[in-house]
């Protein structure tokens, strides 16, 4: 009898455990390479949830993605958003706000989240905005891309594009 219960609470501890566990996933890292540069960042996924202003709050600091904050590495310098940068791997930012979003590039890199920002500011190398423009279709995943003239974020029926030359 004492074996049986202790088996049967085991069996509900690690049941329980393993419920938590699965919750509790990290979203998958997604990344964009292409030959002017890489990026590495979590990709969570919209769920149903109220994305901008909702999980993502409107005039706060967001590290971009999901878990640990985004990395963008530009292989040669560039103008992003009229403003020069300089070869090199930078932790990604952005506020995001209803008309337009701000765009942070850090040099203090393996950031968790955007928890230490403030303790980091000092580390910013650039600081740029860029207008929302409204898709007609939900974007379900967290989309950051690269061309040759933009760095561009979808997500849910949310677009900003950040002119990029080189």
């Amino acid at each position: 009898m004492k074996l049986s219960f202790s088996l049967f609470l085991f069996l509900l501890v690690a049941t329980v455990g393993l419920a938590q566990d699965k919750k509790a996933l990290p979203s998958p890292r997604a990344y964009v390479k292409n030959e002017n540069v890489e990026i590495s960042y979590g990709q969570p996924s919209k769920k149903g949830r109220v994305i901008f202003g909702g999980l993502v709050p409107y005039g706060e600091v967001w590290r971009t993605g999901a878990n640990e904050a985004t990395e963008i590495t530009f292989k040669k310098s560039c103008k992003l958003g009229g403003q020069i940068v300089k070869a090199g791997t930078y932790t990604l930012f952005t506020i995001p706000q209803e008309k337009e979003w701000t765009i942070i590039l850090n040099t203090k890199l393996k950031q968790w989240g955007a928890y230490e920002y403030q303790k980091n500011k000092e580390n910013d190398v650039l600081n740029t905005t860029a207008p929302v423009k409204l898709l007609p279709n939900v974007v379900e995943k967290l989309t950051i891309s690269a061309t040759k003239d933009a760095l561009m974020f979808e997500w849910d029926k949310t677009n900003v594009s950040v002119p990029m030359a080189f």
